[in-house]
Formats: structure tokens, sequence, C-alpha cells
């Protein structure tokens, strides 16, 4: 590494190394779920250490894909002026970073939160860092899909960081898993109608460049509806009441009318526009989720 490259590497990229908006939507769904597991407030140093120790895992988790994604980076016009892809930040300086976070972050959560919770949040920045980012974006158009399970793990995390080291993995939890779950394939998939032409020329075999875009924005519209029905799963069971009915439900209905724009609309831009909502759309109902359990209508 050059003493011009050196001179280049600022804080602000080892920052960007980590995807803080990304990280920043984890960390809304993973305290959502701390917050969904106690009637009352939650311990403030569980509160502080978990999102922190969760936040530094999401981090390790996204220093890894720059690194190993590098020349696919180097490819794309939305990530070529990543730090790694660029030679801003030396590969060997970047895993060196995100060791350092991984480790905090075990360390942290395993001292003065709880093992369960270190040992999930272990397993999904394996899932997401490796497993994903290393095997199945490259061979399977199903990539995103399978993947998504580590990405969905959060409010897991943040919920059994409250509720301690009993062994336990409540229901209520996993139904919010399955929800980023689900949610996950037409938020990224309207992505990947957008950088199709970057897909294909870095040969990452996303669905619109495999199957072609039509056949992706079906997709979206399914996964949506999936989507919709699974929302629906936390007040069948009683776990939330008419307040996230109604906003789930209208949350629901707005980001079904992207994805119906997206199929049947034609118009430039629109591919975007529906990966952005998705973003609002899962803060939102994480938020009236919030909302519903500490103001609850029963029903």
């Amino acid at each position: 590494m050059s003493e011009v490259q050196i001179k280049k590497a600022q804080w602000q990229d080892y920052l960007e190394l980590c995807k803080p908006k990304v990280v920043a939507l984890i960390l809304l769904t993973a305290v959502v779920g701390m917050f969904l597991a106690v009637p009352g407030m939650v311990p403030l140093d569980i509160l502080i250490i978990g999102t922190i120790g969760i936040g530094f895992a999401s981090g390790a988790a996204a220093v890894v894909n720059h690194v190993v994604d590098a020349q696919i980076d180097a490819k794309m016009a939305r990530t070529i002026n990543r730090p790694v892809a660029t030679g801003v930040v030396d590969p060997k300086n970047a895993l060196i970073f995100g060791a350092v976070l991984a480790c905090s972050s075990m360390a942290m959560l395993s001292i003065w939160v709880n093992t369960l919770t270190a040992v999930l949040t272990f397993f999904g920045l394996v899932g997401y860092a490796f497993v994903y980012t290393m095997y199945l974006k490259r061979a399977t158009p199903q990539n995103i899909v399978i993947g998504g399970l580590s990405g969905a793990i959060p409010p897991l995390l943040g919920w059994v960081a409250v509720t301690g080291d009993n062994g336990k993995i409540p229901a209520e939890a996993l139904l919010l898993v399955l929800i980023i779950f689900v949610w996950t394939p037409p938020h990224f998939w309207a992505l990947a109608i957008h950088r199709k032409d970057d897909y294909a020329k870095a040969d990452i075999p996303m669905l619109p460049v495999t199957h072609g875009i039509e056949f992706t924005k079906i997709n979206i519209i399914f996964y949506t509806l999936l989507l919709i029905l699974s929302t629906l799963l936390p007040f069948l069971i009683g776990m939330f009441g008419l307040i996230y009915l109604f906003g789930s439900t209208t949350l629901g209905i707005i980001f079904l009318v992207y994805a119906m724009r997206l199929k049947f609309a034609d118009k430039p831009g629109l591919a975007m526009q529906t990966f952005g909502y998705s973003i609002v759309y899962l803060m939102l109902l994480f938020i009236v989720m919030l909302i519903d359990h500490y103001f609850t209508i029963v029903a």
C-alpha cells in the first residue's frame, strides 16, 4: 500500500466499510425486538451493550462483504467507489478491523448480555459474511432468498438479549424473523432490477439476470402478498392489537401498489421507488409494532 493510499484512508472510510445505513435498520429491528420482549422498560445495560454488540457484529459482516466482493464492486457503478474496491483501504487492514469488531461483539454479548445472544449473533455473522457473500451470492439466483435468513434475525437477537440465557426461543420472536425473511426478496430484487446490467457485468446470478425482469417482477408481487399475509400472523396469535393490524395492513397495501406499478406501469425509476419504499415500510412496520406494544387496543 502506497503512502498516498495510506493518507487517503480516514475513519470515515472504515465507517463506510460497516455499511452504517444498513446497520441502522438492523439495529432498529433489534431494539424493537428488545422492547417487545418485556411489558415495561428494557434494562438499560442490556439495551446499550446489546445494541452495540449486535451493531459491531453487523458491521464486521459488512466489512467481510467489502473485502470478498472488492473485485465485483469495482465493476459495478453502485459500488465502484467503495473503500476496498478503490484501494483506499487495504484488504488486510479491513479484515483486521472486521476481526476486532467481531471479537468485541462476541465478548460484549457473551460477558454482559448472555450466551444465547452471542451464539445466535455469531451464526448470523457467519451466515451473511461467509455463506451468503462467499458462496450463495455467486451460486444461485435464489441467493437472496436463502441468504436472507441471516439478515432476518436481528429482532430475535434483541428479544433473547432481554429474556436471558434460558435456551428458549419464543415463537413471537420467530414471527418477526419470518416477516423480515419474506420482506427481503422484494426489497432486494427491486434494486437488482435497477442494477441488472451491473450484476450481469459482474457475473452475479441475480434473478433479473438469470430469469429476466418480468419474471422478477412477478416474484416481487408474490413475495409482497406473502409478506402481507405474514404480517397478519402476529395479530392472529394475539401478539398485537388493532393499532398494529391497521398499520401493518396499510403499509402492506401500499407496498403491493408499488409492486403492481413496477409490473404494469413500465415507467423509469419505479424499481428504485419500490426499493426505497421497502426500506420505509420495514422501519414504519417495526415502529408500529412498538407503538401497539405499549398502547394496545384489545381486538
